[in-house]
């Protein structure tokens, strides 16, 4: 068992301490979303979490799930294609990932939350508040632009030193998942080979 594995195991364990638990949702006959959700029902106000293009939903904001399960009804999802969130369609718009999480999110009996977005979840929360203004009382917007235009992605692709989001997002190598944690992080310590050999795998 890899480090990464161990660690969301024992993650797994305190969240369950805290009142969150995982929970699949089928939200159309072969798409199921994966939500860490409240163990028990409780009418404290619904925040929802978005994870960035990385990782999975409880990795990326497992401290602030933790520190607000007091107080709030945490909702953390991990979107299509990450995590444990799988779907048998070929879909990958930002449209697509906020049907997905709205649809699981009332077929949790939520009705109106706040939606704290991290870089690729503001797109997707974006879309959301759009598409279904009922259940989005309001969005938290962390590291990520208002709209993703053309000019825009061109010069931060360009500042990041690549040509394409994919050779990006999508590394293919140990290297490039460690340029991929740098780049994506402010501060972060630099982790041994192998972690980054087991977030590739």
């Amino acid at each position: 068992m890899g480090l990464l594995k161990i660690y969301k195991f024992f993650l797994h364990g305190v969240l369950k301490l805290a009142g969150i638990s995982p929970k699949k949702i089928e939200i159309e006959p072969g798409t199921v979303v994966n939500f860490w959700v409240p163990t028990q029902t409780t009418t404290k106000p619904a925040v929802v979490f978005l994870h960035g293009f990385a990782f999975d939903g409880i990795l990326t904001w497992q401290f602030q799930a933790l520190a607000l399960a007091n107080r709030y009804s945490v909702y953390v999802p991990d979107f299509v294609f990450f995590g444990d969130s799988i779907t048998d369609k070929s879909e990958r718009s930002v449209e697509f990932q906020a049907e997905c999480i709205a649809k699981g999110l009332k077929k949790l009996g939520v009705q109106k939350c706040t939606l704290v977005g991290f870089s690729y979840g503001v797109m997707v929360g974006f879309k959301m508040a759009e598409i279904y203004p009922e259940l989005v009382h309001s969005l938290v917007v962390t590291c990520s632009p208002m709209a993703l235009t053309d000019s825009i992605s061109k010069a931060r692709l360009h500042r990041l030193g690549f040509n394409s989001w994919p050779d990006y997002l999508l590394p293919d190598s140990v290297k490039g998942v460690e340029t991929l944690v740098q780049l994506a992080s402010h501060s972060f310590p630099k982790l041994p080979n192998f972690i980054y050999k087991e977030i590739l795998e």
